[in-house]
């Protein structure tokens, strides 16, 4: 059984704790591990440590402070079947679902190791007689990251790379559920010679969350999660006084116009809503057909989604992995159940599943909700697992104003082959991430992530400029040299 250890100041560290949470294998219902349930003293080793280091990281030159994030590059290519492996083991997802996930990441290091560009000022001279007028940004202190547990490996690089290579020091707080390749990727962490103190590490559930929220050296705040608890994340850690990036929940919308190419449709619509077991928050959730789009589109889905092949994640050939846990398999499975009772047939039904060779795992097949109502609660729910509800409207102007009509707002996509119709949708759809024939619309490390209504909370995003932005404070200086001044020199 792995150790799980804090790393605090550049050691690793034994937590004083007499809880634990056990990490459990998904797909075989074997305990690789035990996550402590680390204690406020925790938070604030790891507070104090990132404090005492941010003066001598922060005045580092910037070109200086991304030398160690080049070697963690290397260092995280050279280990990526080692860090996917244990990312499937922890979350049930595939292998190769486990290595997309570390492209991903990477791609956010090399992004940030472009900092001496990315943070760069404005001047304007004589902005009245021999007055110059100058913006720089500087960082902002201590930050932390409160990671989910369905990318163990590749969100909390949404914020680690940007946020050290402005200068900041920074907290990691892996989820419970899934702390395994964080102990990896610290490793390499170490080696990448970072100096003690800029990256640091605590280990701990809702304690541990509320001692980061409020803390007073720790000055910005991001989140992945659910919608009510980035709504929690935000409001306290707000009322303290910090910055906060707060990534929510999802309820996605795919429409399907009848002269979208129904074949590359259906293929990319269940991926998007099956891989990673759906457990993603830019899974397709829900798709919306219109006119004579409905049969051809709901006969390949259903065959699709029955046909998908599940289990354990390492095994070759398995296209969907478990769900993260027992406790997800039912409240997934009631959440079918229901969508009947409100009036949805389930023409493909995956409760019930068990895998021959693997009978204590999470597994849900892929499900089909057809005619799923806009008025149930199944439709508003985030059902956060491998379930696709179907609608059927006449119109594109119909499906956008039931696409409009979520709570959420974070990926929209529409299949077509008609650019009148995909201009259409991108200019009204509510959502901050738009996919046109794309059924995960993931944008790029220099771009974004950008989550609207529910699905977000806190102005700026992940990844890009918007990250840079996050992590620095704008120091605006008007300054005068007068002429006198200078030839008493």
């Amino acid at each position: 059984m792995q150790k799980v250890l804090n790393y605090i100041n550049g050691q690793w560290v034994e937590p004083d704790v007499a809880e634990y949470v056990e990490v459990i294998n998904p797909a075989t219902g074997e305990v690789r591990a035990r996550t402590p349930l680390g204690r406020l003293s925790d938070v604030e080793a790891a507070a104090q440590a990132a404090a005492a280091a941010f003066p001598a990281w922060r005045r580092t030159p910037v070109q200086e402070r991304i030398q160690p994030l080049f070697r963690l590059r290397d260092l995280l290519k050279a280990n990526m079947a080692e860090i996917s492996r244990a990312i499937t083991d922890e979350s049930g997802k595939t292998f190769e679902e486990a290595k997309a996930e570390m492209v991903r990441a990477i791609e956010n290091v090399e992004v940030a190791c472009g900092m001496p560009m990315l943070m760069k000022g404005e001047i304007s001279e004589d902005i009245a007689a021999g007055i110059d007028e100058m913006m720089m940004r500087q960082p902002l202190g201590v930050v932390a990251t409160i990671a989910p547990f369905n990318f163990p490996g590749m969100i909390p690089f949404w914020y680690l790379p940007y946020a050290v290579a402005t200068g900041n020091t920074y907290i990691v707080k892996p989820s419970e559920k899934v702390p395994t390749a964080m102990q990896i990727i610290f490793r390499l962490i170490e080696q990448a010679g970072f100096p003690p103190g800029v990256l640091n590490m605590v280990n701990g559930a809702k304690e541990a969350v509320d001692g980061l929220l409020d803390h007073p050296a720790v000055r910005g705040i991001t989140f992945v999660g659910s919608s009510n608890v980035a709504k929690y994340v935000y409001s306290r850690a707000a009322a303290n006084g910090k910055r906060v990036q707060a990534q929510g929940g999802a309820k996605n919308p795919v429409i399907v116009m009848p002269d979208a190419d129904m074949e590359m449709a259906v293929k990319i619509i269940a991926d998007s809503a099956f891989g990673c077991a759906g457990q993603r928050c830019l899974a397709v959730s829900w798709a919306v057909t219109v006119g004579e789009a409905r049969n051809e589109f709901c006969e390949g889905i259903c065959e699709a989604a029955a046909t998908r092949k599940v289990g354990y994640g390492m095994d070759e050939g398995v296209q969907m992995g478990a769900v993260i846990s027992q406790q997800s398999k039912a409240r997934i499975e009631h959440l079918i159940g229901l969508g009947a009772a409100e009036g949805a047939s389930v023409p493909v039904d995956g409760r019930g599943t068990v895998i021959p060779g693997y009978e204590k795992g999470s597994f849900v097949r892929p499900t089909i909700l057809m005619d799923m109502k806009p008025e149930s609660e199944v439709w508003k729910t985030e059902i956060f697992g491998p379930v696709l509800g179907i609608m059927h409207v006449q119109t594109i102007d119909e499906a956008i104003a039931l696409a409009n009509q979520q709570a959420y707002g974070n990926q929209a996509s529409l299949f077509t082959s008609s650019g009148a119709a995909a201009r259409k949708f991108r200019y009204e759809v509510e959502a901050g991430n738009i996919g046109i024939n794309i059924g995960v619309a993931a944008p790029m490390a220099f771009y974004p992530f950008s989550g609207w209504k529910d699905s977000f909370y806190g102005d700026l995003h992940a990844q890009g400029m918007d990250a840079v932005e996050f992590f620095t404070q704008k120091k605006v200086i008007v300054e005068r040299w007068p002429k006198e001044w200078t030839r008493k020199f």
